[in-house]
């Protein structure tokens, strides 16, 4: 046995004054007759005595408790066996961080949606309810067929901060979850594209409004030894204001007594995005924050240090004289590089060795001024100009795939995870071009990011994380959702996190590296698409219409009625001969 609303249950309380006027005295007035055997059942009562006797009534008071008892069963939707599970309803979520957004009467549309699916509940009668937050990879925030109040309350805590998603997937899910012919109730914050028919036993409920605001759509933190660089785009989404003040705050950091506070009056173009540059030395934690308007949070990012990764470097034995001098020169200007030999480090050497940077010609050399082909999209010729420059390199190819060709010349190769270098620099001029400096921070670019950890230090809400694991060991990512074990060696590709914030990688137990997702996405940001509206869901099963009894089992109706009845025709006999 359950209860849909266990308040009507109060209704019993009923049952003290009733038992109550059964034993009061009911005086009454004595009735003069002319012979006693006119009353078959002489019943006097005397106008004094106790004020409480025993009452001689038992049939109609059990009758008269029955009643009460089956009225406050009826208000407490009183439910039997499978009886509670008799409806069941899915309602889906945007969990998308305009959801967030504030409409001119103040309220958030996560309040209105709050409230809507509150009254969506009531309608339908639900006792059963299943919410799902939809996302880029969504999920159940309760249930599935949780109780009503337990899924509201859930609904009462939940947070929008979501980057924006194709619901579509979503949808499909919660179809399931509902059954065939039952209806998914959307609740989110635009109506459906005038393009993309809203799917069957879909209804899509809109309560959003368009708003101007002036958002960040971009932030970076790049620290070299004790200079912090600070990247801030921002952007006017509407009629907005045409300038904005942009307040970044710089904590003290291990070197620095005190902070450092900034505040930067930027003029707003009506297309695109104005980018703001600053510098701090020895800064901590860098607050950023614009002036708050329909959407606060993405008017404002915490950014943590975030130090160039040093890559270790080690030059072998065995490379030529020229080879060597301009591979130590590069080394000596280019940033976070570690020249101390050990365990792990970048190596490059002789054309020959087991190094994973190979600099060498074998055979006849020959010079190539072009044209040279490049494979397309390699992260390790990105930017690599070959203009003027001229290529001398040996008749025996590298091994591995050839990234860089000239004719039927392999200038460029790469074999399990080593790049070869087809090139003698004896008669060549790529040490002296842009091309060189560009093409070998290409390799440490790559080194770095072949390493234990996450590739970048920030990342924008909505793109997937990409973090580099070894064997052997157990890894956990830890972050505001809880944390969630990582399965897989070498390089991964996690799926876009829930919500932003900190996440920081552990290998048994310990953190290795930390990233910070920022609530930054431009297509959030724009609220001018945002409305209300509600499109019925089509192909659903008709139920029950809605009424005072939805969804309340019917016999205890029935029960009061009979008791009524019954004491009704106890209490009017007449006991006279």
């Amino acid at each position: 046995m359950s209860f849909g609303f266990p308040w009507g249950l109060l209704a019993l309380g009923a049952l003290v004054p009733l038992v109550a006027a059964y034993f009061l005295k009911r005086k009454q007035k004595p009735v003069v007759v002319s012979a006693l055997f006119l009353w078959r059942t002489p019943r006097p009562r005397a106008e004094a005595g106790p004020r409480f006797e025993r009452f001689t009534r038992e049939a109609s008071l059990l009758l008269e408790v029955l009643a009460v008892v089956a009225a406050a069963l009826f208000l407490a939707d009183v439910r039997l066996g499978g009886e509670g599970r008799a409806r069941h309803v899915v309602l889906v979520v945007d969990g998308s961080l305009s959801v967030s957004a504030r409409g001119a009467d103040g309220r958030t549309v996560l309040e209105k949606v709050r409230g809507a699916a509150a009254r969506r509940v009531e309608e339908e009668g639900a006792t059963r309810v299943t919410v799902v937050v939809s996302g880029t990879v969504p999920r159940v925030l309760a249930g599935p067929e949780a109780p009503a109040s337990q899924a509201l309350a859930a609904l009462e805590s939940f947070q929008a901060r979501g980057s924006d998603h194709d619901v579509a997937p979503t949808l499909l899910w919660a179809r399931e979850l509902a059954g065939p012919g039952e209806a998914v109730h959307l609740l989110t914050d635009a109506p459906p594209p005038a393009d993309v028919p809203v799917p069957e036993a879909v209804r899509w409920t809109a309560l959003g409004e368009p708003r101007d605001n002036v958002a960040l759509v971009s932030a970076w933190r790049r620290d070299e030894g004790s200079t912090a660089t600070v990247t801030l785009r921002v952007a006017r989404f509407g009629a907005g204001p045409e300038e904005t003040e942009v307040r970044v705050v710089a904590r003290p950091g291990p070197g620095a007594k005190e902070g450092t506070e900034r505040r930067e009056r930027v003029r707003l173009p009506d297309e695109g995005a104005v980018t703001l540059r600053l510098t701090f030395e020895d800064a901590g934690d860098v607050e950023v924050s614009l002036p708050p308007d329909a959407l606060p949070e993405d008017g404002a990012v915490h950014l943590p240090p975030a130090p160039e990764r040093p890559v270790r470097v080690a030059l072998a034995e065995g490379l030529a004289a020229p080879a060597r001098t301009a591979l130590e020169r590069f080394l000596a200007v280019a940033p976070g590089v570690d020249l101390t030999p050990g365990e792990g480090a970048l190596e490059m050497g002789p054309r020959d060795s087991d190094a994973r940077l190979t600099v060498g010609a074998t055979g006849a050399v020959r010079t190539y001024v072009g044209p040279f082909f490049t494979e397309k999209n390699h992260p390790l010729l990105d930017d690599v100009h070959l203009g003027g420059v001229r290529w001398a390199a040996g008749a025996e190819a590298p091994p591995g795939r050839a990234l860089m060709t000239v004719g039927k010349g392999v200038l460029v190769s790469e074999e399990d995870g080593r790049v070869h270098l087809n090139l003698d620099l004896t008669r060549s001029n790529v040490q002296r071009t842009p091309a060189w400096p560009v093409l070998l921070g290409n390799v440490l670019r790559e080194a770095r990011r072949a390493r234990e950890g996450f590739v970048q230090r920030q990342s924008p809400l909505g793109e997937s994380l990409s973090v580099v694991t070894r064997a052997g060991a157990r890894y956990t990512l830890v972050g505001p959702g809880g944390a969630r074990p990582l399965f897989g060696v070498g390089a991964l590709s996690l799926p876009p996190p829930e919500a932003p914030g900190r996440y920081v990688l552990e290998r048994d137990g310990t953190g290795v590296d930390a990233v910070q997702v920022l609530p930054l996405d431009p297509r959030e940001s724009d609220l001018r698409t945002r409305g209300a509206g509600d499109v019925a869901a089509r192909g659903v099963t008709p139920t029950r219409a809605a009424g005072a009894s939805e969804g309340r089992a019917s016999w205890p109706l029935w029960v009061l009625l009979a008791a009524l009845l019954a004491d009704f025709h106890l209490t009017r006999r007449r006991e006279v001969p």
